[in-house]
């Protein structure tokens, strides 16, 4: 498996240099364009969830004790993990939702409408299933009526946030605006100062020294993150595509490699900062941590439903407000309530992603006339 993964990063990742070079001054626009910070805070928000938030304190640790990991400190692997390079998956997606598909409609093709589709919902289910699995240690003492109850609300907003799209830009600047407050808020009662940011933050320098060993696993939990950015990134790029305003390719590759990266920078500097000073969180803070990542659940849940509802038409249009908030909300929170039964792993999309990934280069270079037109 990790080598199937090793081989299509570099795929994707020398199919997106190609694309840089070959057409990089040439202009994309999606359907409902927006501004460049708009669309980066719906990206940020819709291709990124609770972890984000939740997992680096209890990431930094074994980073830095496990042997595969030594060749730089833990800030810069966990910085790896979650930016930078990984967002070029959503460049070449981004690009292909853009400029390919509209004029040779490969998803639209029922065998790969009905893969893809099958995909976004298992994605999306399993996405909530994490967070009800992982809600007793983001929040202590957690009765299973509160963590069940809580699971089915998120589910519910999100499906009330995808009835109509300008809802997903609301939330999506929203949900960014808070981020930056929780970074701001931890930043400041930590007194780590300007000073203290910078020197903690300079540690990112070991990713960029060593970007060279994460473009293959490092390990069975790097190769597991690795299949999660593979199983988001036809979906989020199907998603995201409409909202391009404008940019040049080249543009558009490196806004999303640099922006979405400078939040994630700066948070994992300040949560590095408290874990190599053994400063404790308070209650407090740990409740602001865990209500921004419920806003990023809702945010990525939001425009998962959203796709794969056009894709099998069940939308508001055709269902009506109430019959689409039961279908949806019904559907999806049944499913988290499945997952608990199954042995099912991200790995397992991750390669059905990998081989729609070779359908679509195939379908892509059959038809490459077409493109011409």
């Amino acid at each position: 498996m990790q080598l199937i993964l090793t081989i299509a990063i570099a795929a994707t990742l020398l199919t997106s240099l190609i694309l840089i070079i070959r057409f990089r001054n040439m202009r994309l626009n999606g359907s409902d364009p927006v501004p460049l910070l708009t669309f980066i805070a719906i990206l940020f928000t819709s291709g990124l969830d609770v972890g984000l938030i939740m997992f680096p304190l209890t990431e930094f640790p074994t980073y830095a004790s496990e042997a595969p990991y030594q060749f730089t400190n833990p800030l810069a692997i966990e910085f790896g993990f979650w930016g930078f390079l990984v967002w070029g998956f959503y460049f070449l997606t981004t690009f292909y939702f853009c400029v390919v598909e509209p004029k040779l409609k490969l998803f639209q093709i029922s065998w790969v409408k009905w893969l893809n589709t099958a995909v976004i919902i298992a994605t999306c289910a399993f996405t909530g299933f994490l967070f009800l699995s992982y809600l007793p240690d983001y929040i202590s003492g957690i009765s299973p009526v509160l963590r069940y109850g809580l699971v089915a609300f998120v589910v519910l907003l999100a499906v009330l946030s995808s009835t109509d799209i300008k809802y997903v830009k609301w939330l999506s600047l929203g949900s960014t605006a808070l981020f930056f407050a929780l970074i701001a808020g931890l930043w400041a009662k930590s007194g780590m100062g300007v000073g203290g940011l910078a020197e903690t933050g300079s540690n990112i320098g070991g990713y960029f020294g060593n970007i060279h060993k994460f473009i293959s696993p490092l390990t069975d939990y790097h190769a597991f993150y690795l299949f999660w950015w593979f199983a988001w990134s036809i979906m989020i790029g199907q998603f995201v595509a409409r909202f391009v305003g404008g940019l040049k390719t080249w543009q558009l590759c490196l806004a999303l490699l640099t922006l979405p990266s400078i939040p994630i920078a700066l948070w994992f500097s300040v949560l590095y900062y408290y874990h190599s000073n053994g400063i404790s969180l308070t209650p407090l803070i740990n409740g602001a941590m865990v209500t921004v990542g419920v806003i990023f659940v809702i945010n990525s849940l939001d425009s998962l439903i959203r796709l794969y509802s056009e894709n099998f038409n069940l939308t508001v249009g055709r269902l009506g407000g109430p019959q689409y908030i039961a279908l949806h909300a019904g559907l999806l929170y049944g499913l988290i309530l499945l997952y608990q039964f199954t042995p099912f792993k991200i790995e397992w999309v991750g390669l059905v992603v990998i081989g729609l990934y070779v359908a679509i280069y195939t379908l892509t270079f059959k038809n490459r006339k077409a493109l011409k037109t």
